[in-house]
């Protein structure tokens, strides 16, 4: 670490919780986003602030006027950008040490199960359950943890599966996998602030297990209410009959 990076991160690197040791993992860490819309934005905004030496992003999609009321990587003037490009110019411009791998593909298939594979931690930062439920897969499968959020209307929830310890449950344990559901952000409408704290929260909670500090949400669904501004917690376990994870 350089005198540039001490000053870059020092208001993280005082807390004794990362010292100059954990801001060093962080810079070493690899980290997968797959997503670079409502959640995926500030979820890696604040992950390129806070040193991540890689971040590899992954989405088909391209921006449009109606993604920037909340999706904030990008601006009027990258409409028509493919995301990931977009969101990979937001990072660098916020810091030019992070790595960011951009990729406008649909990630699926081998090429899932390969890039888990390389991260430390993944993102779920996808907006269908279909591709929930695969990433949880793959993850379950390279024993990579998993950091998942969804957000709609003005509800948001958070959730980290740790498949490298044997206690932790999966995303399937969780939810059933009964095909595609009804409900996103383009029928039924959300919030713009909502994306952004669960955003952050999934960065915060991706820190946590990076630096194997604190209690991230292993086993517990954070669910946040915005109309009424209460978060609850719900508790739930390993299924022993989970068909990814049993």
């Amino acid at each position: 670490m350089n005198d540039k990076q001490l000053l870059r991160y020092s208001r993280q690197i005082m807390l004794p919780q990362v010292d100059i040791e954990g801001q060093q993992k962080l810079l070493n860490a690899k980290v997968l986003i797959i997503g670079a819309g409502g959640l995926g934005c500030p979820a890696s905004i604040y992950l390129a602030a806070a040193g991540i030496g890689q971040i590899t992003l992954f989405d088909d999609d391209n921006v449009d006027l109606t993604n920037l009321q909340r999706q904030i990587a990008h601006t009027t003037e990258d409409i028509g950008m493919e995301k990931v490009f977009s969101t990979r110019d937001t990072l660098k411009k916020i810091n030019p040490d992070t790595i960011v791998l951009a990729h406008p593909v649909r990630l699926e298939g081998e090429r899932l199960q390969q890039e888990v594979a390389a991260a430390d931690v993944v993102l779920d930062c996808s907006d269908n359950f279909s591709t929930r439920f695969a990433i949880n897969s793959a993850c379950v499968q390279q024993k990579t943890d998993l950091v998942s959020g969804a957000a709609i209307r003005f509800e948001g929830q958070v959730s980290v599966f740790r498949p490298c310890l044997e206690e932790s449950p999966c995303y399937n344990c969780l939810y059933q996998n009964q095909g595609e559901a009804a409900q996103n952000c383009a029928t039924h409408g959300v919030i713009s602030p909502i994306t952004g704290i669960i955003g952050s929260t999934q960065a915060l909670e991706a820190i946590k297990v990076l630096l194997d500090i604190g209690e991230p949400l292993m086993g517990r669904l954070l669910l946040l209410d915005g109309l009424s501004m209460e978060w609850n917690s719900m508790r739930f376990k390993k299924n022993p009959s989970c068909p990814t994870c049993g």
